[in-house]
C-alpha cells in the first residue's frame, strides 16, 4: 500500500508522522500524563484530537493507506505536531501539496509559541497574525470570543469582519468603544503594510473598496501597533467583563500572542471563572 499518489510519498509521510509523534511528550502539549504508555510520545488519538481530525483518518496516514491529505489537514497536523518551518515544508512536500504558507509565513505558528499556549489552560489566549487572522485558540478563548478559526476567504481577518460590520464581531464590544477599536485596527494594519507583510496591501484595497468607515479612518494616516490594553467584552452567557489583554509579539512582529486576564477578586474574575465552567460544559 506504499508508494506515491499524486506526488504523495506515502512511506516517507507515514514514517515522518510516526517519528514526530513519538518525539513529543504529553506534558508539553497540555495533555494529561497517563500512567501506562506502551509507546513513547503521543498516542495516535491524541494527535488526532489536537489536529481536529478523526483517529481513524490519522491512523490510516501512518499506515500508508490514507487518501492524500488536504492543505487544511496538513496545516492542522503541522500545528498539532509542533513542527518547525523546515519540518512543515517537508510535511507538505511528502504529502504532494503546495504549502500555502510559502510567501505568507505568518500563518505558521512556531513550536515555541504553541508550547506557551499549551500551558495557558486557566485563561483565554490565542495567536493572531498581523492581518487579524486568528491562527489558533485555547479552549477558554473559544468560550470568550467564539471559534475565530472557522472563517474562510477574506473573512478570516477580524479587520474585514469588523469594518464590514459583522454583527457577531461588533456585538462583542460596547458601542462606545467601536470608534476607538476602528482606529487601533487601522493603525495596526498600516503597520503591517509598512513591514511589507504579504497580503497586507491587498487587504487594505479590499477594505477601501467596501467600507467607507475604513476609508475615513485610513485617511487619518495613524501609525502604531496595538501593544495591550484593557478591553470590555459583552458575553451572551456571563455578561460584561473588563479584561486586561497582554500581547507578546514574534520577532518579526507578524504574529502576536494575546492573553486575557482579570483582576483577582473582582466581579470580572468571577465571570471569567464562570466562563471556564461553561466552556467545560460546552465541550463535554
Amino acid at each position: 500500500m506504499g508508494g506515491t499518489l499524486g506526488g504523495m510519498d506515502r512511506a516517507t509521510l507515514a514514517d515522518f508522522l510516526r517519528r514526530r509523534r513519538e518525539s513529543l511528550h504529553p506534558a508539553e502539549m497540555g495533555l494529561p500524563a497517563l500512567a501506562r504508555r506502551r509507546t513513547p510520545g503521543l498516542r495516535r488519538e491524541e494527535v488526532a484530537q489536537l489536529a481536529g481530525i478523526s483517529t481513524d483518518y490519522y491512523t490510516r496516514l501512518e499506515q500508508q493507506r490514507g487518501p492524500q491529505p488536504s492543505v487544511q489537514v496538513l496545516t492542522a497536523l503541522a500545528r498539532a505536531l509542533r513542527l518547525s518551518q523546515v519540518e512543515r515544508d517537508h510535511l507538505f512536500a511528502t504529502a504532494g501539496q503546495a504549502d500555502p504558507g510559502v510567501g505568507h509565513r505568518s500563518d505558521h505558528v512556531p513550536p515555541g509559541t504553541m508550547r506557551v499556549l499549551d500551558r495557558l489552560t486557566d485563561t483565554p489566549a490565542q495567536v493572531v497574525s498581523d492581518l487579524g487572522v486568528t491562527l489558533v485558540q485555547n479552549r477558554l478563548a473559544v468560550a470568550l470570543l467564539g471559534d475565530q478559526t472557522r472563517f474562510t476567504g477574506p473573512g478570516r481577518s477580524a479587520y474585514v469582519r469588523w469594518f464590514l460590520h459583522d454583527p457577531a464581531e461588533r456585538g462583542m464590544r460596547p458601542a462606545q468603544e467601536h470608534a476607538r477599536q476602528s482606529r487601533v485596527w487601522a493603525a495596526d494594519l498600516r503597520g503591517a503594510v509598512g513591514r511589507g507583510s504579504p497580503g497586507a496591501a491587498e487587504l487594505v484595497d479590499h477594505l477601501l473598496d467596501r467600507s467607507p468607515e475604513f476609508a475615513e479612518v485610513w485617511s487619518r494616516h495613524e501609525v502604531g501597533v496595538h501593544t495591550g490594553q484593557r478591553k470590555t467584552y459583552d458575553h451572551p452567557q456571563v455578561g460584561r467583563m473588563e479584561l486586561d489583554c497582554q500581547v507578546l509579539f514574534s520577532d518579526d512582529r507578524s504574529q502576536r500572542l494575546l492573553v486575557f486576564t482579570a483582576t483577582p477578586g473582582t466581579p470580572d474574575a468571577e465571570r471569567l471563572d464562570l466562563l471556564a465552567v461553561l466552556g467545560h460544559q460546552f465541550s463535554a
